[in-house]
C-alpha cells in the first residue's frame, strides 16, 4: 500500500509515472516487439510441422496437441487484429473507443476452440468404444513424428525462456503459451509412442486429456474476459491508490464523495466525485477537476477518467437507480 502511495506522490510531484528513461523504454519496446514477432513466426512454422506430424502418424493425441498450437496461432492473430483496430479510433462511430473488441474476440474464438476440443473428445470416445486396433507406426513414420515433436518442443522451450525475461504482460502471456505447448507436445508424443508399443487405447485417452486441458484453459480465459466486459470493480488496493491521489491533488478539495474504477476491456474507467467550496469560482473549480482528470489518465491502467464536482456530500448518490 505504501509503495502505491509513493507512486501516486511521484505522479503528483513530477507530473508523470516514474519509470525508465525514454531511450530505455524505446529499447525495451523494440525487444518486446521482436519477442512477439518471433513467437508468431515460430507458431506458424511449428504449427505446419505438427500438422505434417499429425497426418503422418494419424495419432489423436498429436492431433489434439496440434489443436493447442492452432489456439496459440489464432489467439495471436486476434490480439494483433484487435490491437490494430483499437489503434484506429473513430470518435463518431465509437465515441468511447474499441477497448472491448479484444475480450469480445477472445470470447468468440474460445467458443470455437471449445467446440473443436469437444469434437476431439467425441472422436476419442468413438475410437475407444469401437475397439479399433489399427494404430501402428512404421519405423519411418516413428522417426518423422519423434523428430518433429522433439524439435517443436525444444524451440518452444527456448522461446519460453526468452519471453520470460520480459516484464510486459503480453510477452509474459506468450511465455505461458510456450510453456503449455511444451507440456502438450510431451504428453502427445508419449501417448503416441505408448500406443504404438504397448496398447492402442492410450492414444485416444491421451487425446482426451489434452482436449480437456485445452477446454479448461480457455474456459478460465473466458471467465477473465467476461469480467472485463461486465465492468468488474478494481481491487480495493487500487481504489486506495486512486483515493490517495485525489485527496492530495489540491488543497481546496474538502471531501471525496465517490471513487469508482471498473473494467472496460483491458483497462479501467474511473469515476470520481470531489467536493469543493460552494463559493469557489467556476473557472477555478473547472481547472481543478480537469487537471485531476488528466492526472488520472496518466496512469497506464486507466482508459478514461470522469471527475464530477460538487459543493456538498449529503445528497443521494448520482445514478441512484444503480443502488436500488
Amino acid at each position: 500500500m505504501l509503495e502505491g502511495f509513493n507512486e501516486m506522490d511521484a505522479l503528483t510531484d513530477r507530473g508523470f509515472v516514474p519509470g525508465m528513461s525514454k531511450e530505455e523504454r524505446e529499447k525495451t519496446a523494440r525487444n518486446e516487439t521482436f519477442a512477439i514477432r518471433i513467437s508468431n513466426v515460430a507458431n506458424m512454422v511449428l504449427f505446419a510441422a505438427k500438422v505434417y506430424a499429425s497426418v503422418k502418424s494419424g495419432s489423436l493425441a498429436i492431433i489434439a496437441s496440434t489443436l493447442d498450437s492452432l489456439l496459440d496461432l489464432l489467439s495471436g492473430f486476434i490480439l494483433w487484429f484487435t490491437a490494430f483496430s483499437m489503434q484506429t479510433p473513430n470518435p463518431y462511430q465509437y465515441p468511447i473507443g474499441k477497448k472491448r473488441m479484444q475480450p469480445l474476440g477472445i470470447l468468440v474464438f474460445a467458443s470455437v476452440m471449445a467446440t473443436l476440443g469437444l469434437q476431439i473428445i467425441l472422436e476419442s470416445m468413438r475410437t475407444l468404444i469401437s475397439d479399433e486396433s489399427d494404430f501402428n507406426l512404421t519405423k519411418e513414420q516413428e522417426r518423422w513424428v519423434v523428430g518433429i515433436m522433439v524439435f517443436v518442443t525444444l524451440v518452444k522451450l527456448v522461446l519460453m525462456l526468452y519471453c520470460r525475461s520480459f516484464t510486459n504482460e503480453i510477452v509474459k502471456a506468450y511465455a505461458q503459451d510456450h510453456f503449455f505447448d511444451v507440456i502438450t507436445n510431451i504428453i502427445g508424443l508419449i501417448a503416441a509412442l505408448l500406443a504404438n508399443y504397448i496398447t492402442d487405447w492410450i492414444d485416444p485417452v491421451g487425446a482426451m486429456i489434452l482436449a480437456l486441458y485445452t477446454i479448461r484453459t480457455w474456459s478460465m480465459t473466458v471467465l477473465e474476459n467476461v469480467n472485463s466486459l461486465v465492468g468488474k470493480s478494481a481491487a480495493p488496493e487500487y481504489l486506495q491508490k486512486l483515493t490517495y491521489l485525489c485527496w492530495n491533488h489540491h488543497k481546496a478539495i474538502r471531501h471525496i464523495d465517490t471513487v469508482r474504477a471498473y473494467t472496460f476491456g483491458s483497462h479501467y474507467f474511473v469515476e470520481v466525485d470531489i467536493v469543493l467550496p460552494a463559493d469557489m469560482p467556476l473557472q477555478e473549480a473547472h481547472d481543478i477537476g480537469e487537471s485531476l482528470q488528466e492526472k488520472l489518465e496518466l496512469l497506464p491502467e486507466i482508459e478514461r477518467a470522469f471527475v464530477h464536482l460538487d459543493y456538498e456530500y449529503s445528497h443521494k448518490p448520482e445514478h441512484a437507480q444503480a443502488y436500488q
